[in-house]
């Protein structure tokens, strides 16, 4: 039953059309730049890498960020291990549908504020898309676990900004939030419940650093011995 919550809610995340910006922003590169110790007469930026000119000669300049190696980790035992290893399996599995969630709630924003669309040409347009996207994406979530669910869910509250009973509430109403709100509880599920990431979602939001980082699959290789096996999202979605 949870499977259909999810199934529900990722289609109320991707169609919904709200305007709610994601709390947790990717890291920022910074602008700061390695300044030449000489006088530089002239600096122009470059598409890759800037440059300065010092004292007649071209100077290539740029940051680049450290590179983190993970060593491999022998197989821990224990419960809070085993508790830990299934929550980066599981974060490997599902993130990138939350991260699609993300990309797509906002396509539709622009989109609808872009063309000026009218009630009935946004509800056709959410119609084809809702049926896109039934196509791509009820099959992978079906079989998802129940645990795999329940991660899921709260991505999509980090990404989306809205905890996961706001975003059906917006999508369809506040009847149908609280009746996915029940079945939810059922399965000790808390549609309600916001992202927190200096609390108990703290390891977490460390897995979605590493991920924007560019650094989980090697951080996933040093605790299975293997790379993991990231969900294929289709061009067009990301």
């Amino acid at each position: 039953m949870l499977r259909l919550v999810l199934i529900f809610l990722l289609s109320a995340a991707l169609l919904g059309g709200t305007a709610a910006e994601s709390r947790a922003q990717k890291p920022k590169v910074s602008e700061k730049t390695m300044v030449p110790k000489k006088k530089v007469t002239s600096i122009q930026e470059s598409k890759f890498m800037e440059y300065g000119v010092v004292d007649g000669d071209t100077v290539f300049y740029d940051v680049l960020k450290p590179a983190r190696v993970f060593a491999r980790v022998p197989r821990q035992r224990g419960r809070n291990w085993r508790k830990y290893y299934k929550l980066v399996y599981n974060f490997s599995r599902v993130y990138p549908y939350a991260i699609t969630a993300e990309t797509l709630v906002k396509r539709t924003d622009s989109t609808f504020a872009a063309e000026h669309l009218k009630r009935r040409d946004k509800e056709r347009y959410i119609a084809v898309l809702q049926k896109e996207l039934f196509e791509y994406y009820e099959e992978p979530l079906r079989h998802m676990s129940i645990s795999q669910g329940k991660l899921l869910i709260k991505l999509i509250g980090r990404e989306t900004g809205m905890t996961p009973y706001e975003i059906i509430k917006d999508y369809k109403n506040g009847l149908a939030a609280g009746f996915w709100q029940g079945i939810a509880k059922l399965f000790t599920g808390d549609l309600k419940k916001k992202y927190d990431p200096k609390g108990e979602d703290k390891a977490i939001e460390d897995l979605v650093k590493y991920w924007n980082d560019g650094d989980f699959e090697s951080f996933y290789w040093s605790l299975f011995g293997e790379y993991p096996k990231i969900p294929v999202i289709p061009e067009k979605h990301r």
